[in-house]
């Protein structure tokens, strides 16, 4: 470390990696993208950092911790320094990409958590069984692309776990008193069928992510992954559930369009 004719502090390559932690090819690199360019050069050529030079170098580390990208890093920089606008605008953006990384994590965690819990409640596991589950998640992410998983992750986290575990208990209840009134061979235009299933679709509609667009998308792959995979995911769902045979939810899902179907459904 150097001064100049006026006592300010100058260093070298060199010694501005040794005194950041950064390294001499980083360095390098960052002046080669215009990011931490050195802010003045001796006679011979040699680099030589200012103070606002090692400034702007700590700004970027900062900011490379939270997770942007050196072409995002740029852009902030190169702004005045009391425009935070675009700083806020980007690290909303990357707190938005976190929680979203957050729940695809806790999803995954929940899959393998179903799969742990699988194997460890038989004394022997059935390996058909095992396989049959993660052929089933396999064949649901052929149907739903990432980008629609992450919009149904999005709207999951935007509900929350309790109004999530809600929805289960509610949808338990309305497939439960469905499949009471189907086997004992209830109309389809009965009151209390009607009543089943007008709670049934208010529940799904809840679920929506809100965006016409998307929603439908997400009805189009649901109903081609039932057609694909109706059975296995029945079958799944039988095994989960005690009072549900493996035959009950495509009759189930037929009941529920037959009454929605009536010419005085609401």
């Amino acid at each position: 470390m150097t001064p100049n004719d006026h006592g300010e502090r100058r260093w070298s390559i060199g010694e501005l990696a040794k005194a950041t932690g950064v390294t001499i090819r980083t360095l390098y690199h960052y002046e080669e993208i215009g990011l931490v360019p050195a802010g003045e050069r001796t006679m011979s050529g040699h680099r030589r950092y200012t103070e606002a030079d090692l400034r702007r170098l700590y700004r970027v580390r900062a900011l490379r911790g939270l997770g942007l990208t050196l072409e995002e890093i740029g852009r902030v920089l190169d702004r005045s320094s009391d425009d935070l606008g675009a700083l806020r605008a980007l690290l909303a953006a990357q707190l938005a990409e976190l929680d979203l990384q957050a729940v695809r994590i806790e999803q995954l965690r929940e899959r393998i958590g179903g799969l742990m819990t699988m194997l460890d409640q038989a004394i022997m596991p059935d390996p058909e069984r095992v396989m049959a589950a993660l052929e089933l998640h396999s064949v649901y992410e052929s149907y739903f692309d990432q980008e629609l998983r992450d919009h149904l992750a999005r709207r999951r986290a935007e509900l929350g776990q309790g109004r999530m575990d809600d929805y289960r208990t509610e949808m338990l209840t309305l497939l439960r008193e469905a499949r009471r009134l189907m086997l004992a061979d209830t109309p389809v235009d009965d009151p209390q069928v009607q009543e089943v299933a007008t709670r049934w679709e208010a529940m799904t509609t809840s679920l929506q992510v809100g965006d016409q667009e998307v929603d439908e998308q997400l009805k189009d792959a649901g109903m081609a992954l039932w057609r694909r995979a109706g059975p296995q995911l029945s079958a799944e769902m039988s095994r989960q559930i005690d009072w549900l045979e493996a035959d009950d939810l495509p009759a189930l899902m037929e009941y529920f369009q037959r009454a929605r179907q009536t010419p005085d459904a609401p």
